[in-house]
């Protein structure tokens, strides 16, 4: 079991959903966080009920998108000399739209958010996470096992953070990984997805709505990252379709195509 007690994680979309709850997880377990997001105040009340926890807590503003962000934040790190143990990369926009109805802007961007912001950040502290081991958490989806209707770009990212994190985990056995695998958790993740042209859908899904409680999700993260798992599916009803995909993709298929999408 890992040990958590007067560390630091650096959380990436620590302000609302599954990094909020991963934020106060950590600390219970009396970890310092680092929050990091685009927008202060959501990170600011998340440091205090941090604080009220008994941990050490610090927010900044990052744009996963924009990699001056991450330099800024990399640079404040250093200068703060802070050394960082946990890293979550929890960042990420969803997207709602038929492929080949969807603006290849929005590929890039899901891509820049949910993929190479993350990478960018990691490769940016290269020196320290070898130095000192480091233990990356990556929030993926189900939708990173498979492929899914309207979520083309999103699950082509998801996809991606696989190949990349047990990639890493391989050739340097000082980095631990565990890949977080969610179903359906109850967050906004739905409301803020992207349509074809970029813009906020603003709907709440059904399935999301009644969702996988994001802080028992939190929970059960944080066990897999405690006993080293390297990947970890989380979820309600709906992860079924994990093992279909695998074991019988006859059956994952049916269901895929029937299923409801939202």
């Amino acid at each position: 079991m890992l040990e958590f007690k007067d560390k630091i994680a650096l959380i990436t979309g620590g302000g609302t959903g599954i990094g909020e709850a991963m934020a106060y997880q950590y600390a219970k377990k009396g970890t310092n966080v680092i929050l990091t997001g685009r927008r202060m105040e959501p990170l600011q009340q998340v440091q205090k009920n941090c604080e009220a926890l008994g941990v050490k807590a610090w927010c900044r503003c990052v744009d996963m998108e924009k990699s001056e962000t991450i330099d800024a934040l990399v640079e404040w790190i250093t200068e703060n000399k802070f050394e960082i143990d946990f890293l979550l990369l929890n960042a990420g926009i969803s997207q709602r739209a038929l492929t080949l109805e969807t603006d290849i802007s929005v590929d890039r961007r899901l891509m820049e958010v949910n993929y190479f912001g993350g990478i960018y950040l990691v490769k940016s502290l290269k020196e320290m996470f070898l130095a000192r081991g480091v233990h990356i958490a990556v929030v993926s989806s189900v939708s990173g096992v498979f492929g899914f209707p309207v979520r083309s770009a999103y699950c082509a990212s998801k996809h991606a953070i696989h190949g990349f994190y047990e990639t890493i985990a391989l050739e340097y056995p000082q980095i631990k990984t565990t890949i977080l695998i969610p179903g359906r958790i109850h967050t906004d993740v739905s409301k803020n997805a992207l349509d074809g042209t970029g813009k906020a859908t603003g709907i709440m899904d059904p399935g999301q709505a009644n969702g996988y409680d994001v802080n028992r999700c939190a929970k059960v993260a944080i066990k897999a990252i405690a006993r080293g798992k390297h990947q970890k599916v989380i979820g309600g009803f709906d992860t079924i379709m994990v093992p279909f995909y695998k074991y019988i993709p006859w059956l994952f298929r049916l269901i895929a195509r029937n299923v409801s999408a939202r």
